[in-house]
């Protein structure tokens, strides 16, 4: 105890927060040697994502003192790279502590002779994103943990090309962080930055314009949720340029509310999570529902099943991604179609028909931005770039208007987005995806089971022969090493991942029904839930989870 009492004591004496070192002297005070362990047992690591994690004190939490460090290091990272007077653009979400976050980061670059310009209040990511190559910025912070539970915050870094880092910057940054030894050789001076005005947004928001089509139709009538994040005012007001019909509101969630009050988990994707979303379409009876997750680089949608009396049923991530590449394919868009591994192969078969080329990349938007010559790209946890040339990442507004002109567009044809979806089954087969999610508190579960379908890999799942298991950590001809495994199945595919950003094991399922014709499509529905129903619990049995 007497170590690790002398650690914490360390770390309290530099903490520069009241409320953390408060509650750092009180578990040094109880003697509380498990949770001390907890915080103590390393640092938070800083990675391609950059750093996520549970708001407390402590150097395996997110507080002032471990952003500080962070932000040094990447002043020092930037300036070993020749970017010595370089301007570093800073944006934040709504969470506990995140204007605090970007306070100290915008201290820390003016301390180290860089330039710092910190947005005017609380905005969507993607206006962060733009912002770095609009204001020709060395790199960009963007203070946010998305869709994590409320007790969590993040740091995410972007550098000049306005894309999210990735190796070998990543670790770079990371080493010199590790070299910073005291906070006290960390300047902070209280001024010398700048907050930029409502100039940056306005510029972004006049970007949203160039990607619908000039005389477009604009009446589809939408329900959105803000789901307690920043999302809201952007949203409107690019819905409003655009000349769509006003959204109607999901009000107790159109606000900022770091404590998600209405929601278990801030993600479109949970259960539960649009509940408040399908109760406002029952009263309102739109033609789409729209939702954006707290920082606003998601989008989510949902449409209506069944006719007049039909249910809400949010569409999957790959669903949505099919439909805003067929729209775009329809529009007459050249360029290079790109998806992560763990999304839909549907992707490749439009991009193939259209005679566009077509890359897979590992999973985040941090490799398929930087797919050369990008047109479109998306990943099926809700994330869409459709204005590479804009925003190098997902961004759930331009994504919004997207698919909210797509729902027009088939509107004015006494259609929906289901039809169209229903067309491309025909076309290309059915594909339909799943994901078994696994989410843990002991993060050595994930590596056992990772484990133990390294050491004996599936052979047969649902019935199908595994013509070929992968260990993705060996890299491939076309992907650089990531902790994965992937199986191709005669009509599946299956990848198995550790999440980057949350505790939990990620079983990717894809199989692909042959249709034929529109009559056929409930007898492959009926026998795609089937197999993905099957392979899950084949999965579930192999991976010991």
């Amino acid at each position: 105890m007497d170590g690790l009492t002398a650690r914490a004591k360390a770390w309290l004496a530099e903490d520069p927060d009241a409320e953390t070192r408060e509650e750092l002297a009180k578990l040094i005070d109880a003697e509380d040697t498990a949770e001390l362990t907890t915080r103590f047992s390393g640092t938070l690591q800083f990675g391609t994502a950059g750093l996520r994690g549970e708001l407390g004190a402590g150097p395996m939490r997110m507080n002032r003192s471990v952003v500080i460090r962070a932000a040094a290091g990447l002043a020092a990272y930037l300036k070993a790279k020749g970017q010595t007077d370089g301007l570093v653009v800073i944006g934040y979400d709504a969470r506990h502590k995140s204007a605090d976050f970007a306070r100290d980061t915008a201290a820390v670059m003016t301390g180290a002779g860089l330039r710092a310009a910190v947005l005017p209040r609380p905005l969507p990511t993607p206006v962060l994103a733009y912002a770095i190559r609009h204001l020709g910025a060395v790199a960009g912070v963007e203070v946010t943990a998305s869709h994590n539970p409320p007790r969590d915050n993040g740091y995410k870094v972007y550098l000049g090309d306005g894309s999210q880092i990735v190796p070998p910057a990543d670790a770079e940054i990371a080493a010199e962080i590790a070299a910073i030894t005291s906070l006290a050789d960390v300047p902070r001076p209280d001024s010398g930055w700048e907050t930029l005005d409502d100039g940056v947004l306005d510029a972004y928001l006049a970007r949203t314009d160039e990607v619908l089509a000039a005389g477009s139709p604009r009446t589809a009538r939408t329900v959105y949720t803000a789901m307690h994040g920043v999302g809201k005012e952007t949203l409107l007001a690019a819905f409003a340029r655009a000349g769509f019909p006003e959204p109607v509101l999901v009000a107790e969630q159109a606000e900022p509310d770091p404590d998600f009050p209405t929601v278990a988990f801030p993600n479109p994707e949970e259960p539960g999570a649009m509940d408040l979303a399908f109760a406002k379409a029952h009263e309102t009876d739109p033609d789409l529902i729209i939702a954006n997750d707290p920082d606003a680089d998601r989008c989510a949608a949902a449409v209506k099943e069944g006719g007049d009396k039909g249910q809400w049923r949010m569409l999957r991530g790959d669903e949505v991604g099919a439909l805003l590449a067929e729209h775009l394919v329809r529009r007459g868009a050249r360029g290079t179609f790109a998806e992560s591994i763990v999304s839909s192969s549907l992707l490749g078969r439009i991009a193939e028909k259209a005679g566009l080329p077509y890359e897979e990349t590992l999973t985040g938007f941090k490799w398929i931005a930087r797919v050369e010559g990008l047109r479109y790209g998306y990943e099926e946890a809700l994330g869409y770039c459709v204005d590479p040339e804009g925003v190098r990442d997902k961004d759930g507004i331009t994504a919004a208007l997207l698919i909210t002109e797509l729902a027009s567009e088939l509107k004015s044809e006494g259609r929906t987005l289901l039809d169209l979806l229903d067309d491309l089954a025909v076309e290309h087969g059915l594909h339909a995806t799943d994901q078994l999610s696994v989410r843990v508190d002991d993060l050595s579960l994930i590596s056992d089971a990772m484990r133990r379908l390294r050491e004996q890999p599936p052979t047969l799942l649902a019935g199908l022969s595994v013509t070929k298991a992968e260990d993705l950590t060996k890299g491939t001809d076309a992907l650089p090493p990531t902790d994965g495994l992937r199986y191709t199945l005669d009509g599946a595919r299956v990848i198995v991942r550790p999440s980057g950003t949350e505790p939990k094991l990620k079983c990717y399922l894809e199989v692909v029904v042959p249709v034929g014709t529109h009559g056929n499509l409930p007898a492959a529905r009926a026998k795609a839930t089937e197999l993905l129903s099957a392979i899950k619990r084949d999965l579930s049995a192999a991976a010991g989870i």
